[in-house]
C-alpha cells in the first residue's frame, strides 16, 4: 500500500472550555454556550496525522470532515483561555471552512499543520491580529 499514516493528535476539546462554560452556565444568559460545551466535550473529536484532517462531531458524533493537506487555502488561529487552548479556522481551496474550536495544545498542532501545507498557504495563514493574517 502507500505510507502508512501516523496520529499526531487524537482527542476532543480542552476540558478548560468545558468549565469555564459550565461555570458561566450559572448565569442564565450564558446557558446556551454550556450546552455547546458540553456537546463537544461529549461528541467533538480531532484527529490529525500526517495525511489528513478528520473531526467527528454534531449531535451523538454523527457528523464527519476530512480534510487532506492539499486542499487547505489558510490556517487561522484564535488564542482562547489565556492561551491553553485556541480555536482554528481551516479555509480550503473551494472556500469552505472548518472550525476546530476548543484544541487543546493548539500551537503545536498548528506548526504541524503549517509544515504539511503549501508555501502559498502557509504565507496565507497565521494567528488572528498577527501582522500576516
Amino acid at each position: 500500500m502507500g505510507i502508512r499514516e501516523e496520529v499526531y493528535y487524537e482527542g476532543g476539546p480542552h476540558i478548560g472550555d468545558l468549565i469555564i462554560n459550565v461555570l458561566l452556565g450559572f448565569t442564565v444568559i450564558c446557558l446556551p454556550l454550556t450546552v455547546g460545551a458540553i456537546v463537544r466535550a461529549l461528541w467533538l473529536r480531532y484527529r490529525i496525522t500526517n495525511r489528513r484532517i478528520s473531526v467527528t462531531g454534531g449531535w451523538m458524533g454523527r457528523d464527519r470532515s476530512d480534510i487532506i493537506y492539499s486542499e487547505i487555502a489558510k490556517v487561522v488561529t484564535v488564542p482562547r483561555g489565556i492561551g491553553s487552548w485556541g480555536d482554528m479556522v481551516i479555509t480550503l481551496k473551494d472556500g469552505s471552512r472548518l472550525e476546530l474550536r476548543a484544541v487543546p495544545k493548539f500551537r503545536d498542532i498548528y506548526n504541524y499543520i503549517i509544515d504539511k501545507i503549501s508555501p502559498k498557504a502557509r504565507a496565507a495563514s497565521g494567528a488572528l491580529g498577527s501582522s500576516n493574517s
